[in-house]
């Protein structure tokens, strides 16, 4: 599993929507804000987030709602669930499979991500134990950071 940090290039917004065009999905107003927020935001970010950052006042939360599921669906984001009832999503790289870590602060919900990663071995050799196939694992891990304490 290859980690990934912020520092990588984030997309382009024209290649975003090229990717949205040759997936045969209309690129809408919303949907190219949505893109263009989560494009210069580091890190996870919640429906909520996503809604209070968009400047355009046509969009509503149900709009929100609704082109989340749908870039999910697409694989131009990930979400993940951190365990404080809302999902939130992070924009992936073309050919980034989102595989990472996430350490949350249960106080404040900030989020870092997680380079390390387990070794595929481990993945099988739990699977084998078992008798379990194609295995894979989300794992987030939850803490107070260090502006909490």
């Amino acid at each position: 599993m290859k980690g990934h940090s912020h520092s990588h290039e984030s997309p382009g917004l024209p290649e975003l929507t090229e990717r949205l065009r040759s997936k045969m999905r209309k690129v809408t107003g919303p949907r190219q804000a949505i893109l263009e927020l989560m494009r210069h935001h580091a890190g996870p970010m919640s429906i909520k987030q996503i809604h209070q950052g968009l400047t355009t006042s046509d969009c509503d939360l149900a709009t929100v709602y609704r082109s989340m599921h749908l870039l999910e669906e697409m694989g131009m984001v990930k979400r993940f669930d951190l365990g404080d009832g809302g999902a939130r999503f992070e924009l992936l790289a073309e050919g980034d499979d989102g595989h990472h870590h996430h350490l949350v602060c249960t106080r404040c919900s900030d989020v870092v991500e997680i380079e390390q990663c387990f070794p595929n071995e481990l993945e099988k050799d739990i699977a084998t134990r078992n008798g379990f196939k194609q295995v894979t694992h989300k794992l987030e891990f939850f803490g107070i950071c260090p502006r909490c304490q």
